[in-house]
């Protein structure tokens, strides 16, 4: 199996499986964390979104395309900054997503990290999911139980990301 960037020995590709590793890399880095803070269970939608919006955040912003394991810590500050509240964090995935497609476009090169995140992007995107409304207060009272209150469907990556942050916050 060739590892991405690599070619077979004898230049010509061999027509052997290209391995996604900076792609499953990142989603390995994002399960960590989320595990780490234990805030949904593993086998929840809530999980998925959080592991894919927080996959993507790290596959985008590694610009040198070396996901290394050294690294891991000292980028935690970049990848708070990306998923805060106030940052347009999907304008950010739109156009990374647009440069390296335009990169691999130009190389001509498969590139099945892309496809991956490409994947999980669009599944992030066309995915709803039931949460609490945030924005409504019932009667003008507090809601007793979280599942008492009003729900809202929202985009997987809107439940995602903030589930992301936070576990990075709390590793």
């Amino acid at each position: 199996m060739l590892h991405r960037g690599q070619e077979s020995t004898d230049g010509t590709g061999g027509g052997e499986l290209t391995v996604p590793m900076a792609w499953l890399y990142a989603e390995y880095i994002a399960d960590e964390l989320l595990r780490t803070g234990d805030l949904m269970p593993p086998t929840s939608f809530e999980f998925r979104a959080g592991r894919d919006a927080l996959a993507l955040t790290i596959f985008l912003s590694d610009t040198d395309g070396e996901l290394s394991g050294i690294r891991v810590v000292t980028q935690l500050e970049t990848w708070l900054s990306l998923t805060a509240y106030d940052q347009p964090w999907q304008d950010w995935v739109a156009e990374r997503m647009a440069q390296l497609a335009a990169t691999a476009a130009e190389s001509g090169a498969p590139s099945p990290d892309l496809d991956l995140a490409a994947e999980a992007w669009r599944w992030l995107e066309e995915t709803e999911l039931l949460a609490p409304d945030l924005d409504a207060v019932p009667g003008g009272a507090a809601v007793v139980g979280e599942e008492d209150g009003p729900k809202v469907w929202t985009p997987a990556w809107q439940l995602g990301l903030p589930l992301g942050h936070l576990a990075i916050h709390l590793f």
